[in-house]
């Protein structure tokens, strides 16, 4: 009997970190950064099991004491300051692959997002079907069309999208990707690391601006930690 095909979380975590060093271990309203997403994946009911890549044996201490697992070590190659996340993905799904696991579904999350819902992985899972790849958005402050501006040769600025519009209302929806939730057909995934993100069909997952912040830098850590504490006081009010 065949092993029946998993959708499966994955959440990629270096050690490395210039902006913010060791942020994926900090500790972020009482317990470590990356525990945040795996407790939001640990909460999906669609979600057969949460996978760990990382080179870096605290964060992987840190991951398997929250209930993920952690396979292995990424290998230093995917790891650098240079690699792409996709290869590393991909990496770990062919592993996962290799040991006999059938996986059809992976919902890869930012553990740089700590203030996604649960919820917000249930309504990115509910569109999957219908595209190759579903990312989370973000309506973002400033739209291209009317109040994003490039700078020309000269110095002087352009607006980054000329359509004459000076209006939200007169221009396209546009979206910002805030990087916490990205789940993928396993097909597409195999696509988008050959041929590039942006080749494969695409359907946004909205998400309000308040749960939409990735942690570079301490600055972000701060506005994270206040708004998650807020969120909490909201929870254990409602």
């Amino acid at each position: 009997m065949s092993t029946p095909a998993t959708t499966i979380a994955t959440i990629c975590a270096r050690g490395g970190s210039k902006g913010l060093p060791r942020k994926n271990v900090l500790p972020l309203a009482g317990k470590p950064l990356i525990a945040h997403s795996i407790e939001h994946a640990l909460a999906c009911a669609a979600i057969g099991k949460v996978y760990v890549s990382t080179d870096d044996d605290e964060i992987a201490r840190v991951a398997e004491r929250y209930g993920a697992t952690v396979p292995y070590r990424r290998p230093a190659d995917l790891a650098s300051d240079t690699a792409g996340k996709l290869p590393a993905i991909e990496h770990l799904v062919q592993y996962l692959e290799a040991q006999g696991e059938r996986i059809d579904t992976i919902v890869d999350l930012q553990p740089t997002s700590p203030l996604r819902l649960p919820s917000d992985i249930d309504a990115a899972l509910a569109l999957v079907s219908q595209a190759g790849l579903v990312v989370s958005v973000t309506e973002p402050s400033h739209n291209p069309y009317y109040s994003l501006a490039e700078a020309r040769a000269d110095g002087t600025l352009q607006v980054s999208k000329a359509a004459g519009a000076l209006r939200r209302q007169d221009v396209p929806q546009v979206w910002g990707l805030n990087g916490s939730i990205y789940v993928w057909q396993r097909a597409a995934l195999a696509r988008a690391v050959q041929d590039g993100f942006w080749r494969v069909a695409i359907l946004p997952s909205p998400m309000p601006r308040e749960r939409s912040i990735d942690i570079d830098d301490a600055f972000d850590f701060d506005m994270a930690e206040w708004l998650l504490q807020r969120q909490l006081r909201k929870q254990h009010t409602a």
